[in-house]
């Protein structure tokens, strides 16, 4: 509960009258916020929350179907995690079933947001292993 909420429900001390001003004075809260929470607009992180492609739960075991197939010597391509994360979707009920998989861009914020992610840079193959310097060269 955010501290806009908060100030809604709390009592205030006996002395300050029951107005949004005064409650907004006391619980330090822009009076404009407490007005947006009293008619039922949500705060900023609880609409993020709502507008996430991916449950939580979810999420995490994308991340961890990725990093295990990093592990394995298969990273999976950016351009596929959408299409991934759609398919993990697939067992939610029809109603709450995304009908689009997520944005090319989504995959790179998912990156992001998750820090086991972060793509290691492959090295360049070393010319000198295996004698690859005479398999090339003709």
């Amino acid at each position: 509960m955010d501290v806009a909420s908060r100030a809604l429900v709390e009592p205030l001390p006996d002395g300050i009258p029951d107005t949004f001003p005064a409650r907004a004075a006391h619980f330090n809260v822009a009076l404009a916020t407490l007005y947006a929470r009293a008619s039922g607009r949500p705060s900023r992180e609880a609409k993020a929350v709502d507008q996430q492609y991916l449950y939580p739960y979810e999420e995490k075991a994308v991340s961890d179907f990725l990093t295990q197939c990093g592990i394995l010597g298969q990273p999976v391509r950016v351009k596929y995690i959408p299409a991934i994360a759609f398919s993990v979707t697939r067992h939610r009920p029809e109603a709450d079933r995304p009908l689009k998989p997520p944005h090319y861009s989504w995959a790179k914020r998912f990156e992001k947001r998750r820090m086991e992610l972060v793509i290691r840079k492959n090295k360049p193959q070393d010319w000198n292993r295996y004698n690859i310097y005479d398999k090339v060269v003709h």
